[in-house]
């Protein structure tokens, strides 16, 4: 495991190599040869890492949007990021695509045109709907904070291999790519 110099917390303990597959095994049974009550040391891990991930997230995310703009939520710069790398998009399209509601969309779409970030224009393909995109000043603030926080990634990355790095990303893709299809736990009591 690499130290990424994310944080001073401690590293989890290296996880044994999983071993391969025979094809008389993977015929049998769920995929990936364990069911969905099978809570492994994987899994806890996993659990583990993920949570920190996410905490480290959560705090990057508002120093990114309020190196933005100091009155930009956090969950807003996500939104900037897609527009940038899609191009313009209708809001149910981003709603989709984050798994939010249309209020909420709704909410940060307004909070970004009033801070001068993002504008609509109608929709050629549906004259019902409007397209998003980024403003001529909203690109040059987003464009300025991602290439910042890119060289800030490859200073913490710098070593790791190339090979590394991609399949990080492609299991990342992976994982995000389940989406919020499961259901939530049920209520606490």
């Amino acid at each position: 495991m690499h130290d990424t110099g994310f944080a001073s917390e401690p590293a989890a303990e290296a996880l044994p190599e999983p071993a391969a597959e025979s094809a008389t095994e993977a015929t049998p049974g769920p995929p990936g040869g364990h069911d969905e009550t099978d809570f492994g040391a994987e899994f806890l891990a996993l659990e583990r890492e993920l949570s920190v991930f996410m905490r480290r997230a959560r705090a990057s995310s508002g120093e990114l949007a309020r190196a933005v703009h100091p009155d930009l939520e956090p969950a807003a710069y996500g939104l900037l990021v897609r527009l940038e790398e899609t191009g313009p998009q209708r809001a149910t399209t981003l709603a989709g695509y984050f798994g939010v509601g249309k209020a909420t969309i709704s909410r940060q779409v307004a909070a970004l045109e009033s801070l001068g970030l993002i504008t609509r224009s109608p929709d050629p393909d549906d004259g019902r709907a409007s397209l998003l995109q980024l403003t001529s000043g909203g690109h040059d603030r987003f464009t300025r904070v991602r290439d910042a926080r890119r060289a800030k990634y490859a200073r913490r990355l710098a070593s790791w291999e190339r090979p590394e790095i991609s399949e990080l990303a492609r299991l990342l893709h992976r994982l995000n790519s389940l989406g919020g299809a499961e259901e939530s736990p049920g209520p606490r009591g």
